[in-house]
């Protein structure tokens, strides 16, 4: 197949309010949605997603500086991706930059996959047909009682295992917490924990030392992403697996994670590392450790690059918050979780069909 030059890149921003929100502070996601044009007129449809903050300036950067770097460019998503995080780097080497890339990134991988004929998983490489799901939810805001009706959900839909926030103040409440969950999931459902960076390195030896009782398949962000040099301390400290990466953005950030052994399990965000191009890249670095990677969040896309990993993982579904879960989507979903796990269907591209009337409701 010939490469078209990209012709056009366009996108719009949106403000999605979660079902269950994140908090006080966080009751919305924000999504951009990007169409690339080739000069011989194909099409495909990325995005990028920031849950909080930074989604107008993630649209700017994209619009005014990724997007012109990108015109012009043969449609392959190694090659603009190289071309246009080096023009970006400027600006600084992840965040606005890495998350403005990943909408230009993912709609190339979508429209190579579409132009083929073929789902993004066979364009990359079929692996597996299915992965396995995890349930997953912004939950430390919860009481007691919401949290196991929650837990107990999760159980009722086959997941094999689930994740829930810690990070209380009180290190006994955290205890009594995963305590309740553990007794409600029984023995068989894995357990792993997420501190979102909450503790420092004697709080989070204290507190995975208290909680390790619990049988945890893994402690995720016990502390602040960037501090290497703790986490590995932290790792050697713990019998606890450590999961790291959804605040790291790029390639050399998951490389010294893994040369300095400081967690068990990479979980890089498709968004914040720029889009397919460098998770597959990351994916296979980590694979050299031995090392799996998890992808994070963003279920409808990442369960479909789940099943081209080259070492066995779990996908993350957050309680109603994914794509098709917040209504975003028209026709078939690209992905259905049943019996604990998830099935990518047989479309075209990245079949993410946008819904056009809930992006217009939903447009900043």
């Amino acid at each position: 197949m010939a490469i078209a030059p990209i012709a056009v890149v366009e996108a719009t921003a949106h403000r999605v309010p979660l079902p269950r929100p994140w908090g006080p502070d966080v009751p919305a996601n924000h999504l951009i949605v990007c169409t690339v044009t080739d000069e011989d007129g194909r099409t495909g449809t990325g995005f990028t997603w920031t849950p909080q903050i930074g989604a107008e300036a993630v649209h700017s950067m994209l619009l005014t500086e990724a997007a012109p770097a990108a015109v012009g460019l043969p449609a392959h998503p190694g090659a603009v991706w190289d071309v246009v995080w080096r023009h970006l780097r400027e600006a600084g080497a992840g965040g606005v930059t890495t998350l403005a890339l990943a909408a230009i990134d993912t709609a190339l991988w979508d429209l190579r996959a579409r132009a083929a004929g073929h789902g993004v998983i066979d364009e990359i490489g079929r692996r597996r047909d299915t992965i396995p799901a995890y349930g997953s939810g912004v939950n430390l805001h919860y009481p007691l009682d919401e949290l196991l009706a929650q837990a107990e959900r999760w159980t009722a839909r086959g997941l094999p295992a689930i994740k829930v926030k810690v990070g209380r103040p009180d290190l006994d409440e955290d205890v009594e917490r995963i305590a309740a969950v553990r007794a409600a999931i029984g023995p068989r459902t894995r357990l792993m924990i997420d501190a979102n960076q909450r503790w420092d390195l004697p709080t989070a030896r204290r507190a995975i030392t208290a909680l390790a009782r619990y049988d945890l398949h893994w402690v995720e962000e016990p502390l602040p992403a960037d501090d290497i040099a703790a986490h590995t301390a932290l790792r050697q400290a713990v019998d606890v697996p450590i999961a790291l990466g959804e605040n790291v953005h790029t390639s050399y950030g998951f490389r010294d994670l893994l040369i300095a052994g400081a967690c068990d399990i990479v979980q890089p965000n498709i968004a914040r590392v720029g889009g397919i191009t460098p998770l597959l890249r990351i994916a296979e670095l980590a694979r050299t450790w031995n090392i799996p990677t998890f992808p994070h969040l963003l279920p409808d896309v990442s369960a479909q690059l789940a099943c081209t990993l080259p070492l066995p993982c779990m996908v993350e579904d957050v309680e109603d918050a994914s794509f098709t879960a917040l209504g975003l989507l028209t026709g078939e979903p690209p992905v259905h979780i049943t019996a604990g796990t998830a099935h990518p269907g047989h479309h075209h591209g990245l079949g993410l069909t946008f819904d056009p009337q809930r992006l217009t409701t939903t447009r900043i």
